[in-house]
Order: structure tokens, then C-alpha cells, then sequence
């Protein structure tokens, strides 16, 4: 079988701690940072000396690590001792500067190969997402972007297809022509089949002499169809993998359609790659107010003692786009809007949302923390899902289609545009707390927002105040997590004046008004996680095992009993049932109503 060759080499700060009585100092440290771990070649010595005494002594603090052998050097003041000793580490005549290795990063080199280079998310997301990181001085000294796709094309067509997309928006600096012509001399473009090892093989040439003999890293991104993913991997695998560094390959949903083929997925790609090497990308993942969640959580002190059954009444994910599946059709047929949005993008933000506390930020104890909120959640049922699809509209004199006007779907498609479920977590923080969620295409605007309605005030002084709607007094908070990102807290208020009137107020961080640089798309933030190895904004592979059997039964039990969706008009709420769905747990849709911050 073969498999990536990959040199798990991560950045380490190896740091010696020498004890000295200069100036009464002790346990000075002198730290190396950020190289990967080498064979030291023959001819080149690294030493440290300290002087030996009863607390003087050097340490690699690094497992495995052969501690460092203490020579004292006679007749020498300590101030001398230091400097010779230092100057020993960083100038010994017997280090070779031709070695195979430095301890600087600049012998190294990463190669990102954009797999399907010539299609919409390449040159829409990856290539702009590539140069904004190159723009803010985020990308590695040494590098080089591939372009890899079936289409004929030159370096210089390549890069004139990328120029089309590439904007200076960051911090509108004077430099950016000057920036992008060079970003676009690092671009490069190289023909073949996704299923040909000997295009590949040509792709490995090329890449190595861009690598000039360094310490090759390779970043391949599969912006393709999921059918032929394992194709490219193979012929990669075996013919472009690095042979002295790590190599790593970006997947893009979806992740199968259901339980079995997600799983046939995995295996398959576990044939030829680690799950290390695996980097599952949910671009949702890499916004910031969802990035945001953990931190508003776990570092404000008023926030996790509410974040319980006993306090929050339910929790809202919402998804709204205002246009239909224009030039996506036959593929958002064969998927639909609940395996498009619901199983992946929601899903994710509610287990980050619904997590206990990790042990700490590092990635996989954040992810087995979302494995076992998903885990928790009992499998979805047919009562608890409404689906819609929309039906053509006039408006203002504009007639916008129907789904199953467009030419690329069925004219019979049952395929849902629309979907509203609710969702349980059986757990003792969140037992009894429903979990609406809501997403949907052509409706009346565009939104992803995260809302959390908190219980009534239990003897509430001011209920006369409120009349019989007890929810006008609900305190909510919402994440808005685009357009327009903003965090705001719904309060209740006395309206000055001599009277007792109340009101609804936000308290309202709206990230435009307070922080003039302008948010990261989620790519680059996702993009530069996978450069760096960060693995904490990619899925598990047991992550979407849990995920896909959470709602395989309801998918199969829709398309087999061939369930009929609700139409709603283009430019619409939605379906009349979702609000239907929400009543019969005693909730009401937040984005309904008009918000001052909106």
C-alpha cells in the first residue's frame, strides 16, 4: 500500500537553561526556536558549555533530547565563560554552512497545489484567500502556488486569471500593485489528469525545482468534485508526496451523502493518507464570530454560569441566503439544503457552542469535546423536520423562478431548498433545551446568526408591563456571523420620563464601529491553520461519523417515503410549517421581528 511520505516535522523551541551567579541571575534560558527535527551530519557540532557546579547545568527541554555533556574551561572569568559559551553555539568552525539542515527557517520550503485550479472556488476563495496571507507577511520565505487542473493553460494565462480576482482590500495599502505582481510570479500552472500518476509524476519535477534542494513541505487544496478525490490522492500519493517533509491535503465538503458513503470516503482516503495528513475544511469553521464562540464563553465571566438548561430556554442557528441555486443547481440537487448547510456548517457551530470546557485550546482536546456533544444528540425524526422549496414570484414587476425552473434540475425534483428542524443534546447541561435550527435559499434576506433566548424572569415584578407576551421581555443573545458581524444582548429598560415604561434595548458590539481593520475572509484563516498544522478548525474523522448519523435516518426516510416539500414564494420567510415547528416547542423564530441593530 502506499501512502504519503511524510516527515511529521513540527516546530519545536528547544530552550537550554544555564545557571550563572552574574549579577545573581540564575536559570537564564536560551531559546532556538522553530526548527524541525534533523540528522546531524558528521562534520557539524553543536555544543553548550556552563561551568560545573552544584546548580549549574545545561537541559534540552525536549523529550528524547541528549542532555549536553558540562566542560568547565579553567582560568576564565565568568563573563568570559558566557561569552565563549554563547559564541560557541552560534560560531563553531565546525558547523558547516552547506549542511542539510539550519536551524533558520530559510531551508525550507512550502508548495501549495491548488487541485481543479481553473474552477469558481480557486479563482473566487483559494488564490485570493493565498494572497491576502502573502500580503500580511503570513506565508513562509520560501514558497510556491501550483495550479493543477485539466484544462490546457500557460503560467502567464494562469496568472491572468488570478490577477482578475485578487483584490488589495486589506488595510488599502499603497503597495499593493507591487505585491501582487510578485505574489503572481510565485504562481504556476501545471496541466494533467486527476487520475494520471505519470501527470503527477511531471507535477514532482516541477515542484522540486522550486524547492532547490530544500526541505520540501506540500500543501495539496482539492478544489473538485468528491467523486474523483480519491483519484487525484492516489496519483499524488504515490508520484508528488514530499520525500523529506510533511505533506498535507485540504478536502472540501461534501463528505459523502450519508452514513455509509462518508464512511467508504474515509476508508478510501485513509489508504494512501494518515489522518493527520487530512485537513476536512468547513469554511463556516474559519469565520470570525464563530471562532469568536469559545472566547466569548470561557473568558467572560457572566456568560458560562448561564450557559445551561437552567437559564437558556432554547438556541437558534439560522441560515438565510436571498438567491436561489443559480449556476449550482444540478449539484444542490443532488445534495440539498439539509446535507449543504445543516449537517455540516450548523452542526458544527452548535457543538461548538454546546461544548464542555476543554482541557485546553489544543486542537484534539477541542474536537473530542465536539464529539461528545454530537454523540449526545438523539438521531433527528421525521415530526421534528419541516422542508420547503421555492416556487417563482413576481415582485416589483421582477419575476423570480422557481427552483425547478432552472434547466440543470428535474422538473419533478422533490430536493428541499428549505429546511427548519429541531434538535436535542441529552446531557445534564442541556437536557430539554431545543435546538431549532433553520436554513434556507431564496428568502428574504442574508444571514447567518447564532440567537439564544434565556428563560422568563421566574416572578417578574414587571410583567404587567409586558402584557400577556411574556417573550417581549425575553432577554436574547445574539451572534451575528455575517453580513455585518456583531454580538448584542437584548435587555429590558425603563424609558426616561416620569411614567413606567419599559423598553428593549441592545447593548451592541458591532465589529465595523469598533475595529477599523477589516475581518479575514474564512479562508485564510483556515488556509494558514493548515500551513501551520493547526488542526483545531478542521473535522474528524469520527467527528463526521457522529455528524452523518445524526440525520442518515431522516435523509433516508425522506427520499424513500418521497415527502413532499412546502413551497413558499421567492424573496419569502419560508414555510408556513417551520413556524409551526418552532410553536410546538414554545418558541418563537428570533429573526422575525425587527432588531434596532439590523
Amino acid at each position: 500500500m502506499s501512502t504519503f511520505s511524510s516527515m511529521h516535522s513540527p516546530s519545536y523551541s528547544h530552550s537550554f537553561i544555564c545557571s550563572s551567579s552574574i549579577n545573581e541571575k540564575k536559570n537564564q534560558r536560551f531559546v532556538f526556536s522553530s526548527f524541525p527535527r534533523f540528522s546531524v551530519p558528521a562534520n557539524a557540532k553543536v555544543f553548550l558549555q556552563c561551568q560545573a557546579n552544584s546548580h549549574q547545568n545545561a537541559v534540552l527541554m525536549q523529550d528524547g533530547a541528549v542532555a549536553t555533556k558540562v566542560s568547565p574551561v579553567e582560568k576564565e572569568t565568568p563573563i568570559e565563560k558566557l561569552k565563549s559559551e554563547l559564541l560557541s553555539v552560534t560560531s563553531s568552525n565546525e558547523w558547516d554552512e552547506k549542511a542539510s539542515f539550519d536551524i533558520n527557517e530559510n531551508e525550507s520550503t512550502v508548495s501549495i497545489t491548488v487541485v481543479g485550479a481553473s474552477g469558481d472556488l480557486a479563482k473566487k476563495k483559494i488564490f485570493p484567500a493565498l494572497f491576502a496571507l502573502y500580503y500580511e507577511g503570513c506565508l513562509p520565505k520560501h514558497f510556491t502556488v501550483y495550479g493543477y487542473a485539466r484544462s490546457k493553460m500557460t503560467d502567464a494565462e494562469l496568472r491572468n486569471m488570478v490577477s482578475k480576482t485578487l483584490t488589495c482590500r486589506i488595510d488599502k495599502r499603497e503597495n499593493c500593485g507591487e505585491k501582487m505582481e510578485e505574489f503572481l510570479k510565485r504562481c504556476f500552472y501545471h496541466s494533467g489528469q486527476y487520475d494520471s500518476e505519470e501527470n503527477f509524476a511531471q507535477l514532482d519535477k516541477k515542484l522540486k525545482e522550486h524547492e532547490g534542494g530544500k526541505v520540501s513541505n506540500r500543501l495539496f487544496y482539492l478544489s473538485i468534485p468528491p467523486n474523483i478525490f480519491i483519484d487525484a490522492v492516489k496519483c499524488a500519493s504515490s508520484s508528488a508526496s514530499s520525500g523529506n517533509g510533511w505533506t498535507r491535503v485540504i478536502v472540501e465538503k461534501p463528505f459523502g451523502r450519508d452514513s455509509d458513503s462518508s464512511a467508504a470516503l474515509t476508508k478510501a482516503l485513509k489508504q494512501y493518507l494518515t489522518e493527520d495528513q487530512i485537513f476536512r475544511i468547513d469554511h463556516y469553521l474559519g469565520k470570525e464570530l464563530v471562532e469568536n464562540l469559545s472566547v466569548l464563553r470561557f473568558s467572560n465571566l457572566i456568560f458560562e454560569p448561564l450557559w445551561s438548561r437552567q437559564y437558556i430556554r432554547n438556541v437558534q442557528l439560522i441560515f438565510s441566503e436571498d438567491f436561489g441555486t443559480e449556476g449550482r443547481g444540478g449539484y444542490f440537487d443532488h445534495y440539498g439544503i439539509i446535507r449543504d448547510i445543516m449537517q455540516n456548517h450548523l452542526l458544527q457551530i452548535l457543538a461548538l457552542f454546546a461544548m464542555e470546557t476543554p482541557v485546553s485550546l489544543d486542537a484534539e482536546d477541542i474536537r473530542n469535546e465536539k464529539v461528545k456533544v454530537l454523540r449526545s444528540m438523539r438521531p433527528l425524526r421525521l415530526e421534528d423536520v419541516v422542508i420547503g422549496q421555492y416556487k417563482s414570484h413576481s415582485k416589483g414587476g421582477v419575476t423570480y423562478p422557481a427552483y425547478t425552473d432552472d434547466k440543470t434540475v428535474p422538473k419533478d425534483s422533490l430536493t428541499p431548498t428549505f429546511a427548519a428542524a429541531a434538535l436535542f443534546i441529552d446531557n445534564a447541561r442541556w437536557d430539554g433545551v431545543p435546538f431549532l435550527m433553520k436554513a434556507g435559499k431564496a428568502l428574504h434576506n442574508k444571514r447567518a446568526e447564532i440567537r439564544v433566548q434565556f428563560r422568563h424572569v421566574p416572578g417578574n415584578l414587571y410583567n404587567r408591563n409586558f402584557g400577556t407576551d411574556l417573550d417581549q421581555a425575553t432577554n436574547e443573545l445574539v451572534i451575528r456571523v455575517q453580513p455585518d458581524e456583531a454580538i448584542y444582548l437584548k435587555i429590558n429598560n425603563k424609558v426616561p420620563g416620569l411614567g413606567m415604561r419599559l423598553d428593549r434595548s441592545n447593548l451592541n458590539l458591532h465589529y465595523a464601529a469598533r475595529y477599523s481593520k477589516e475581518i479575514p475572509d474564512a479562508y485564510e484563516r483556515l488556509l494558514l491553520d493548515a500551513i501551520e498544522g493547526e488542526r483545531r478548525l478542521f473535522i474528524r474523522s469520527d467527528e463526521l461519523d457522529a455528524a452523518w448519523s445524526l440525520f442518515t435516518p431522516v435523509l433516508a426516510e425522506l427520499e424513500e417515503k418521497k415527502i413532499m416539500p412546502e413551497y413558499y414564494p421567492y424573496g419569502s420567510r419560508g414555510p408556513v410549517g417551520a413556524h409551526y415547528l418552532a410553536a410546538r416547542y414554545n418558541v418563537r423564530w428570533g429573526d422575525l421581528g425587527l432588531d434596532q441593530s439590523t
